[in-house]
């Protein structure tokens, strides 16, 4: 699906919105056998400060991973320099284009691990040459990005990984092997919540923010990317860059994947036919709401009834939990954030699925479904079908698929459409409308200006061609 470009309306209102462009492009070529040996892959990294380290620190911990390139537009920076020391021998780039132009053929796969307003261009390029991608959560930014990856995942034939690790993890088999077995069935409402404080919070804009001056080790240019030209501001960088509309998807994007991934893909819930922004405190045409509580409405789907999931976000705007609901489930191993931290005790994330005849709740990431109240779960233990164990973490389940050995656990097959939903959760938060939608077309039926936000403005000049590979 790919809508024609059409003038933007509500120009002040979108003072900020988004753009693409032109790079090298090198013919495609495959990389993989499904016969080739065992041996380490040749990754590049794009992104490699905060949460890219992390990323990338996984990947060599599997053992099977050859550090050949890194890539960031802020090389030197402080919060880069760790993983230069590590891999002195890798080649360094700052611009990603440069790097698959010098450095492609000795490139077998890539990690992107930018913010997600460049998610979609460094990934397009690499999939357009033959390369498996490792992106992080979400897929891209915008609903229209999204549909073009799903669609150069067949055109091209490549493996993808969207980095929502808990799909490789405790959480992913127990979902699946609950659901063949009926434990999990004929759920009708699902809530989601992620309270923590978040770098918005308590913020106020009237505008975008005001110049300052570029540091010396940074490419600003290539950071923005896709998006329209904005002075810099150390505002919009070092993590801050989620809180803007015009770079990142807030907390529903940030969370959404590790909270609902499994039911989305397990409940086949597909894309909504309605969104409707319950509560938004703090509206604001440029930074992500103070709270949200967003209503999604899935259609029934063969037999399975139909689905309304209400996602709850903001340290005020708590979910109303069931009886007997008890302590929250905590995953130990979430990562923490560029800065500061997720305090999972005091604002636990987590989820509630209503079925038929049992309800459950569960946590983020990898953590476990409980079935509630305890005594339910204590009558039931002796039916619950044994659920196998991991056969790989999310890194590993991505290089085994590059070498034909696994398929991934969440290619952009399954995870495009879930990143799809949260982007129309985006755009009701973004005009504070409701919003109905049609899955069979793709389209915003009720609104002209949510229709256009599916893909936003065109691409800033220079950068078009990467939405035609």
């Amino acid at each position: 699906m790919k809508p024609a470009p059409s003038a933007f309306t509500r120009r002040a209102f979108l003072q900020g919105a988004l753009a693409a462009g032109a790079a090298v492009v090198l013919a495609p070529r495959r990389i993989f056998a499904a016969s080739a040996a065992p041996a380490r892959v040749n990754l590049a990294c794009v992104g490699i400060g905060n949460r890219g380290a992390d990323v990338i620190k996984a990947f060599q911990a599997t053992g099977q991973a050859n550090i050949v390139a890194l890539c960031d537009t802020d090389l030197g920076a402080a919060h880069t320099r760790e993983i230069l020391g590590l891999f002195p021998q890798a080649a360094r780039f700052q611009d990603f284009r440069r790097m698959f132009d010098r450095a492609g053929r000795d490139i077998e796969a890539v990690c992107v691990c930018t913010p997600d307003h460049t998610h979609f261009v460094v990934t397009m390029l690499a999939m357009s040459q033959g390369k498996p991608v490792y992106v992080e959560k979400p897929v891209a930014r915008t609903f229209q990005e999204i549909a073009l990856l799903m669609d150069a995942e067949r055109k091209y034939g490549v493996a993808t990984q969207m980095g929502n690790q808990g799909h490789s993890e405790a959480n992913y088999f127990q979902f699946k092997a609950w659901e063949e077995a009926g434990i999990i069935r004929d759920v009708t409402r699902i809530t989601a919540f992620m309270n923590n404080p978040r770098r918005w919070h308590g913020k106020r804009v009237y505008g975008h923010l005001p110049e300052q001056a570029v540091p010396a080790t940074l490419d600003w240019d290539t950071w923005l990317g896709p998006v329209q030209a904005h002075p810099f501001n150390a505002g919009y960088t070092q993590g801050e860059w989620r809180s803007w509309y015009d770079f990142g998807n807030g907390a529903l994007g940030d969370w959404g994947a590790h909270l609902v991934d499994t039911a989305h893909e397990f409940l086949a819930l597909g894309l909504p036919t309605e969104v409707d922004p319950v509560r938004i405190e703090g509206h604001s045409a440029f930074l992500f709401p103070q709270a949200t509580t967003l209503a999604f409405k899935f259609p029934a789907r063969g037999s399975r009834p139909p689905v309304e999931l209400t996602w709850y976000d903001g340290v005020t705007n708590q979910p109303p939990l069931p009886e007997g609901f008890g302590e929250a489930v905590v995953d130990p191993n979430i990562p923490p954030p560029s800065a500061g931290t997720i305090d999972t005790r005091r604002y636990p994330p987590g989820k509630v699925i209503y079925g038929g005849d049992l309800t459950f709740k569960g946590g983020s990431h990898g953590s476990t479904l409980e079935i509630i109240p305890p005594d339910r779960a204590r009558d039931l233990a002796s039916r619950l079908p044994e659920v196998p164990a991991s056969p790989s973490n999310h890194f590993l389940n991505f290089l085994r698929a590059c070498r034909g050995e696994e398929k991934c656990r969440s290619p952009f097959s399954v995870s495009g459409p879930l990143c799809q939903m949260m982007a129309l959760g985006i755009i009701a938060q973004r005009l504070n409308t409701k919003i109905t939608f049609d899955p069979a077309s793709s389209r915003i039926t009720n609104d002209a200006l949510a229709q256009e936000l599916l893909s936003g403005p065109p691409p800033r000049p220079g950068w078009e061609s990467f939405y035609r590979l």
